[in-house]
């Protein structure tokens, strides 16, 4: 199905946005809809990840934005499918990131050692100072 134009443009923002997070780093949902100007919107953010194409073939795709660096406000990697977790987890330990186990099984990450929660996204604080 055809996104709308709007639907499309915030698919592409919030890329944008998860492309700027750091190796080693991880945020959470509702960092990347706040530094988009919608604050409301951790869920959708959630859903364009989960939607974001593996074909390397499309301008935006699982290998060059890092959606392993994306995680739920409480510093836990979400379940999205059967095993989805674990290839989370693995993939943010290859970046240096350490992923704890609790006694259910659930990854989580130290927001204090990981996090990366910037005011603004550092694209847009390069283009401030260019214009400032």
């Amino acid at each position: 199905m055809a996104r709308s134009d709007e639907a499309e443009f915030w698919f592409n923002a919030v890329y944008s946005a998860v492309q700027e997070i750091p190796p080693g780093k991880v945020t959470s949902y509702g960092q990347i809809a706040l530094l988009l100007g919608y604050p409301q919107r951790p869920r959708q953010v959630g859903v364009c990840l989960k939607h974001l194409p593996s074909d390397p073939g499309e301008y935006f795709n699982s290998t060059n934005v890092p959606w392993q660096r994306v995680i739920n406000a409480k510093g836990m990697i979400s379940h999205r499918e059967p095993g989805s977790a674990e290839r989370q987890a693995e993939a943010l330990r290859e970046e240096g990131v350490e992923v704890e186990t609790d006694a259910m099984g659930e990854f989580y990450v130290d927001f204090g050692r990981f996090g990366w929660f910037p005011s603004v996204l550092p694209s847009e604080e390069m283009e401030n100072e260019v214009n400032g």
